[in-house]
């Protein structure tokens, strides 16, 4: 067997020539190395390839892997973020509610261990596990605040009711405008001590030691301060709702017109000024621009 090796060694062209058994068996061996070389580089190549394709796809599914438990993460968060919102809201309601109910009970005088707003309710009862199903925070938080709310309107409208009833209360004329002293004449006809003829007497009169206070039977504001016919020295307050009082013939005034005055404070002192026989405080309850008997007014407590 003649092998030519086309080439240029020397200008010409390389032959060998194979005759022996030794020598096929050699060359055969050796063709079939290479032949093995080239299928195990191809083999390698091919499992190598195929791993650096599964390490590239397996590193991207991680990096998936990542962004989703990122965006889980900022998910979560937010969720977070939208509770404490909740619970802040809810936070805030319940101190406004608490502050609403203290003010409640001082107002409407109620007994404050019974409606303490300082402390928390008590309560109790058997545990019953929700199902899983039926927790949704959120919601119920949304649900629990817009109740909190409505309960603060409800209280907000029922303050407000107890202090328009507690002013009018204290808008209304109630006791009697002195400390000490006793009745002297009552609202009605009687006859006159100067005339000696039956007239209408539209007040009542409370007669005293000279100097001892006279009080206001209900708040209000002073609208007139000083001497007026028949009255003598006359303070007068209008109470609203159309209710008014004057109290006359004082010997010293101590409230000027303006004054915003309270039950109980004293406005004036007994005296005997204008059309009077003695110390005492002509006593008048006007409703509506008229006068009426002042009776109902004295007797009802204050």
């Amino acid at each position: 067997m003649n092998i030519i090796f086309l080439g240029k060694f020397r200008g010409k062209p390389v032959r060998c020539q194979i005759g022996h058994g030794w020598q096929k068996l050699a060359c055969s061996g050796a063709i079939l190395a290479v032949m093995v070389a080239i299928a195990g580089t191809g083999f390698w190549w091919g499992y190598t390839t195929k791993e650096i394709v599964q390490l590239v796809e397996l590193e991207e599914k991680i990096n998936n892997e990542k962004a989703l438990i990122q965006e889980t993460r900022m998910h979560a968060q937010s969720e977070i973020d939208a509770l404490a919102a909740h619970v802040g809201k809810m936070q805030a309601n319940v101190t406004r509610l608490n502050a609403l109910g203290q003010r409640l009970i001082t107002i409407a005088k109620l007994d404050s261990k019974e409606f303490d707003f300082e402390n928390e309710p008590a309560y109790g009862g058997p545990h019953e596990p929700a199902s899983a199903s039926s927790v949704d925070m959120e919601s119920v938080l949304t649900h629990l605040n817009s109740e909190l709310q409505s309960r603060e309107q409800q209280l907000a409208l029922l303050e407000d009711v107890i202090m328009r009833s507690e002013l009018k209360k204290e808008a209304t004329p109630a006791g009697r405008p002195i400390g000490k002293g006793w009745i002297s004449s009552y609202y009605g006809k009687r006859t006159d001590p100067f005339t000696g003829k039956l007239e209408m007497h539209k007040g009542m009169d409370f007669a005293g030691k000279t100097g001892s206070e006279i009080k206001a039977v209900a708040s209000g504001v002073v609208t007139w301060s000083g001497s007026r016919y028949g009255y003598g020295n006359l303070v007068e307050i209008n109470h609203g709702n159309g209710y008014v009082t004057r109290y006359g013939h004082n010997d010293k005034i101590l409230v000027n017109v303006g004054d915003t005055i309270e039950r109980g404070q004293p406005i004036s002192l007994m005296g005997s000024t204008g059309r009077s026989t003695g110390p005492h405080v002509h006593f008048e309850v006007l409703l509506n621009d008229r006068q009426v008997d002042p009776i109902r007014f004295v007797q009802s407590k204050v």
